[in-house]
């Protein structure tokens, strides 16, 4: 990665978040994410502290909302299919009600797996994970059947190349001081 996107990465976080992260916590929130199931022993090794305060930090660090839980990453790909199609919607009303019940009725398909309100010509940007093109075509018939739904766009991802849950940011002092 680039000094300059380095760089970017930390500032861009709140000025109170970057003041209340220090090394060490970076050290256990890069940690965990490689790992979640690591021990704390196996953490506080692998950070060069102690048992005590590297789990002291941990509970700190979930306190503070750094830390949300714990999860497995699964397998989209065996589990939901191979295929990944962004699909922007435009409502034909953009009111609360309306809104409301798109929301709703899209977060009951399974084969959405992340959905956002947006800003500019589409209303809606929909993440799916679909099977084959069949699959996908009985999704957009679904989507289109929903109330207030006015266009829907499409497009099948080729590849991904970067998909984090969260990117932690590096301190750009060290940064600066390379250049």
């Amino acid at each position: 990665m680039s000094s300059i996107a380095e760089e970017h990465r930390f500032e861009s976080l709140p000025t109170e978040d970057r003041k209340e992260l220090d090394s060490f916590d970076m050290r256990i929130l890069r940690e965990l994410t490689i790992d979640g199931r690591i021990t704390w022993r196996e953490l506080a090794e692998r950070i060069g502290r102690s048992l005590t305060p590297t789990l002291r930090r941990v509970r700190q660090l979930e306190e503070n909302g750094f830390i949300r839980g714990y999860t497995a990453c699964l397998d989209e790909t065996r589990l939901s299919g191979p295929m990944v199609v962004f699909i922007t919607v435009r409502l034909e009303r953009q009111i609360s009600k309306v809104m409301d019940a798109f929301e709703a009725d899209v977060a009951e398909l399974p084969e959405i797996m992340s959905a956002f309100l947006m800003t500019g010509g589409s209303d809606y940007l929909l993440r799916a994970v679909v099977r084959d093109l069949e699959h996908y075509r009985e999704l957009i018939e679904t989507i289109t059947r929903i109330d207030n739904v006015g266009r829907i766009q499409s497009n099948i991802a080729l590849k991904s190349f970067v998909n984090r849950t969260a990117s932690l940011p590096f301190r750009a002092s060290s940064q600066r001081a390379a250049r």
